[in-house]
């Protein structure tokens, strides 16, 4: 508890670092305040209740479960109606789009290697797609309310503006993409004047935001049922610690390749082979290379299953399970594509050929693996060997959910919670974040180390 105290003393009296900080909770409370500011045309009061209501009238658990989750990742601004509705998910589509079409445009490739102009460029490009990706989904969200969740002829006290005349439209389309690049904004300074990956720590604190109320939902209802629900809690709190801890050994596990760095002498066959011995290092494969991106690209696909049963004039009962983020049939398929696409993006992020040529290039080799291609080949190897365990461990996480729903966990809200998106995002960033605390703590004891030399040598 000591070391805590005097790490957070340490935190506090580098001004830059303390600047930083101060800087990201600034901006983290703006960017709570304007969640809570609700589209003019909509009153409020009657779309913070959004889902209640909808549940109320039977909404269908995929509707629940996505929307609950999509919820969470704007800290409850797409569940009452708020200008940041859309909040960073825009800007995350349109990256993930740059980086999939840089596989395959000439021009896309060059720019990723171009270096701090190249990022700059794609950058730029990823703020403009931003924008298209907000003109598609910002009219698809005042839909969504206007058909399912607020109907006008049961809701109409819910609208201050008639939901079908232009002047509802227009003005609450501009609104949300201006919340939407707003919220980009934010994010972007976060990461130049705060202490770094803004738009992630905007996703983070969304999520955050959303616990506090989930937890008491579910202990209203397990404190009902008497002292049961209490050990109930307990037992729930405990587990959901356990998950955690398992999520942070997930995002850390790494498998280190060693490799040896050659001395120019050894290179050339000189006669000091024993007395020039090369410096030996590590390659760390994360065993979950491909982070939440799976769990995102199949959760984008499971819309699919849903819209074939509207297809269906007569009503089936396997593809009706795909509506509900609970059932059976949902997860198997929901655990089967985060599987494929770990494996696919993977292996489009992890470029072992580059590695091997880099390795080649710089005197590098692993021992009794030949350079080159058989270098190439063994760490392609490796690096599928440790996928396949580390795609299954994240597609459990993805479905635990589904399994403590009902059984353990007696609300929707909270089961979101033990796994998926929301819980590797919070443990993703928070490491992160720490690390990049770390990293200025470490620096400004170095730049200390030096300033003493410096000053004894001038004395």
């Amino acid at each position: 508890m000591k070391k805590f105290i005097q790490t957070l003393k340490n935190i506090w009296s580098l001004k830059e670092l303390r600047d930083k900080i101060l800087f990201t909770l600034g901006v983290i409370l703006v960017y709570r305040l304007a969640s809570h500011i609700s589209i003019p045309a909509i009153n409020l009061p009657e779309a913070q209740n959004l889902l209640d209501i909808y549940r109320e009238q039977g909404g269908n658990k995929q509707a629940q479960g996505l929307l609950g989750l999509l919820s969470s990742f704007t800290g409850g601004a797409f569940s009452h109606a708020s200008v940041m509705a859309l909040g960073v998910m825009p800007y995350i589509s349109a990256s993930i789009i740059v980086q999939l079409m840089g596989m395959a445009i000439p021009y896309l490739q060059k720019l990723q290697k171009d270096g701090t102009s190249g990022r700059n460029t794609l950058n730029q490009i990823t703020r403009w797609l931003t924008i298209g990706v907000c003109i598609v989904q910002a009219p698809a969200y005042l839909g969504l309310i206007r058909n399912q969740f607020l109907p006008y002829n049961q809701f109409y006290s819910s609208y201050l503006v008639h939901p079908d005349t232009f002047m509802f439209w227009l003005p609450s389309i501009v609104i949300l993409i201006t919340g939407s690049i707003f919220a980009m904004w934010l994010g972007e300074k976060i990461t130049d004047k705060g202490i770094g990956n803004g738009i992630s720590i905007l996703i983070m604190v969304g999520i955050l935001s959303r616990l506090p109320s989930a937890f008491a939902q579910e202990l209203s209802i397990q404190t009902g049922k008497g002292g049961l629900g209490g050990i109930m809690i307990l037992v729930e709190v405990l587990f959901w610690m356990l998950v955690v801890l398992l999520a942070i050994v997930l995002s850390v596990a790494v498998r280190k390749i060693p490799i040896q760095y050659v001395s120019r002498a050894q290179a050339r066959g000189g006669t000091n082979r024993n007395l020039m011995g090369g410096a030996r290092q590590w390659i760390p494969l994360k065993v979950n290379a491909s982070g939440v991106m799976p769990i995102i690209f199949a959760q984008a696909l499971m819309f699919v299953p849903g819209l074939l049963t509207k297809l269906d004039s007569e009503p089936n009962t396997f593809l009706e399970g795909f509506k509900n983020v609970f059932s059976w049939q949902y997860n198997v398929l929901f655990a089967l594509l985060i599987i494929i696409f770990s494996f696919f993006y993977t292996a489009i992020t992890i470029p072992v050929n580059q590695m091997a040529d880099d390795l080649k290039r710089n005197g590098g080799l692993i021992p009794k693996v030949r350079p080159g291609k058989e270098t190439s080949d063994y760490l392609d190897d490796i690096l599928s060997k440790i996928t396949l365990p580390g795609a299954m461990f994240l597609s459990i996480f993805a479905v635990l959910p589904a399994l403590v729903y009902g059984t353990l966990v007696q609300t929707d809200a909270f089961a979101l919670f033990f796994g998926g998106t929301s819980l590797l995002i919070m443990v993703g960033v928070i490491l992160d974040t720490v690390q990049q605390i770390n990293t200025y703590l470490l620096n400004h004891h170095y730049d200390g180390l030096m300033q003493s030399k410096l000053s004894r040598t001038s004395s």
